[in-house]
This record gives C-alpha cells, sequence and structure tokens, in this order.
C-alpha cells in the first residue's frame, strides 16, 4: 500500500477525540485511531500565546481518502481551526499495511 498516511489531529477533549474516531473508522475512513490524553500545547492565536490541554489522534488511513477525511473532521470538531496534517508512512509492515487496506474505503 504506495498511498499509507498517518494524520495528526488534535482535539479539545477525549470525548471529541472518541466520537471523531469512532465516526472515521465505522465510516471505513480510517482503518485505527489511536487517542492519546494529556497532551499540552503552546501556540499563537489571535495574537496571544496559549497553553492548553489537549488530545492528540494518531489516523491511519489511506492519501485518497484525505480530503473525505478531513471533511468528516471539520463537521465534528470543536475548533475553527483544527490541527489536520498528513504524514507519509514510507515504510511498515506488510502484514500492517494489508490489514490497513482491508479496512479502508476502497475508493
Amino acid at each position: 500500500m504506495k498511498d499509507a498516511i498517518s494524520i495528526f489531529v488534535t482535539a479539545a477533549s477525549r470525548k471529541e477525540a472518541k466520537k471523531i474516531a469512532n465516526h472515521l473508522v465505522q465510516q471505513k475512513l480510517a482503518a485505527c485511531v489511536q487517542v492519546l490524553p494529556g497532551m499540552e500545547s503552546t501556540y499563537a492565536w489571535k495574537k496571544k500565546i496559549c497553553y492548553d490541554r489537549e488530545v492528540l489522534l494518531i489516523i491511519k488511513s489511506r492519501k485518497q481518502l484525505f480530503s473525505r477525511l478531513e471533511k468528516a473532521i471539520r463537521k465534528l470538531h470543536s475548533y475553527d481551526v483544527p490541527q489536520i496534517v498528513a504524514l507519509p508512512i514510507i515504510q511498515g509492515s506488510s502484514a500492517y499495511l494489508q490489514w490497513m487496506k482491508s479496512n479502508l474505503i476502497s475508493k
């Protein structure tokens, strides 16, 4: 699977993260979503430096599904500008990549 990606998304709460994760997996836009609580972010927003606790989602999907995945996240997300960034999976276990492929929409 040459188009495998990991998408990093931050959410305001575990509840919001789980809602997004469940939706993406149910719709087969993500094969797996890992939810990591307890992250602290420092960022600039509206000319102020902000410090917030957030939850990180690591989403496993395919490059072809990114636009649909992004649209679904935006509908469920509470932020005006959510972090939705994708990185290519350069290499991976062939068994894992095959498992991912079998749990995603093919188009």
